[in-house]
């Protein structure tokens, strides 16, 4: 009786050490499960450095087989991917990285990313470029790109990104063999528990607002459309799309590494050229206006050439925008402005009434017709008051009030 105790005491102890082995052997073989993609594009930013980061998080907090990140991208700005790039290297699960599609390419900070995770596909077409340099707003900083005992494997022409995933089938990645494929040999299949990651709307918001010629594009059309506001002396529609393109400019300017000299530039060159359109012709102002536009566009970005925007588009917005201040503003300006009749002067000694308050400047109403006025800072005049026309002055009238001013010598009793 107690040999059998003892027998099958020894079975238990030998089922539980090869239960044990068994296990261990498992944690080196991934069996088929969830695999989760991660689409990474443009600039390497805030925005995307989260996605990298809190994908990486998830897939091991939920345990996932294996994590691809699929990437078309570039250089990073106001990121740090030093400690990105080594959790990468650190993970527990499985990464690897699909360079494409066909036609895209990782380079700067998104090549040092994708060497990061150990296993590297590179679609036909596609480039994987070099590392450097990895921060475009600061060209001198370094950073390591992968593991020198442990060098990145690449594999170039890897149709697509289901080839890819594929194609990691056996293979070991962090120390741990892949399986995405289930079935019989022969006639296997993709596991169908794919989880694709991208940026949220309010994340793809502020990543495509921190593309450069965005933010640029953005805050000279809002400088152009504020001004065109004040031109139209009201706050209406194109004051307030003005003002948020502004805003969205501003921000961008904030993660890319603007140079402040440029930003006033941009700034004095519409503002010159909003000079001559107050004055209604073209003038000195326009050409100081046009050039300082101009230099400022050129110059807006430091760091890396690569933050620059591209030549067509430099050409679009200065273009466009000094053709819209001295044609196309300057022809609404008339127009809203204008008066029903041929003889401006005689317009002088006649009595209107102020649309919107004059304090010095503002609306008034003459002979049915909208003027541009200007006041003595003195005598500002609210709006609904009576005014009298003192002088005419290209299209804006000289006003005073009603009563208080000095009245015209051709009305003088």
């Amino acid at each position: 009786m107690r040999l059998l105790r003892l027998t099958a005491a020894g079975l238990i102890a030998i089922c539980g050490l090869v239960g044990i082995v068994a296990a261990a052997g498992a944690q080196s073989e991934v069996v088929s499960g969830r695999v989760d993609v991660v689409q990474v594009n443009g600039l390497i930013d805030p925005s995307n450095a989260a996605l990298i980061t809190s994908t990486l998080r998830g897939a091991q907090r939920d345990g996932a087989s294996l994590l691809v990140y699929q990437i078309d991208a570039s250089g990073a700005v106001d990121t740090n991917i030093a400690p990105i790039a080594q959790a990468l290297r650190d993970s527990r699960v499985p990464v690897a990285a699909w360079v494409g599609p066909s036609g895209g390419g990782a380079k700067a900070a998104a090549a040092c990313l994708a060497l990061a995770t150990g296993y590297v596909g590179v679609a036909p077409g596609a480039k994987l470029g070099k590392p450097e340099p990895v921060y475009y707003d600061d060209t001198s900083k370094k950073v390591v790109c992968e593991d020198p005992a442990q060098p990145a494997t690449v594999v170039k022409n890897v149709g697509t990104l289901q080839d890819f995933v594929a194609s990691l089938d056996g293979k070991t990645i962090n120390g741990v063999k892949v399986t995405t494929l289930k079935g019989q040999p022969g006639h296997k299949t993709l596991t169908l528990d794919v989880h694709f990651h991208k940026l949220d709307l309010t994340q793809q918001l502020a990543h495509t607002l921190n593309t450069p010629w965005v933010a640029y594009f953005l805050f000279v059309v809002g400088l152009l459309l504020i001004v065109f506001e004040f031109f139209t002396a009201g706050v209406g529609i194109a004051g307030a799309v003005g003002a948020l393109a502004l805003i969205g400019g501003c921000f961008g300017f904030s993660h890319l590494p603007v140079n402040v000299w440029a930003v006033g530039l941009l700034m004095l060159g519409v503002f010159g050229l909003s000079i001559d359109v107050q004055a209604g012709g073209l003038g000195a102002w326009s050409f100081i206006g046009a050039a300082a536009l101009t230099a400022g566009s050129i110059w807006l970005y430091g760091g890396s050439s690569q933050l620059d925007p591209s030549w067509w588009i430099l050409v679009l917005v200065i273009g466009g925008a000094v053709l819209f201040m001295l044609s196309g503003m300057t022809a609404m300006v008339r127009s809203r402005f204008s008066t029903p009749t041929i003889g401006r002067e005689d317009l002088v000694g006649e009595m209107g009434s102020a649309e919107a308050d004059v304090a010095p400047d503002g609306v008034v109403r003459v002979r049915d017709a909208l003027w541009k006025a200007r006041t003595n800072r003195a005598t500002p005049i609210k709006a609904g008051d009576s005014v009298r026309v003192v002088s005419v002055e290209g299209i804006v009238l000289e006003v005073e009030p009603e009563s208080g001013g000095a009245k015209d010598y051709r009305h003088r009793s």
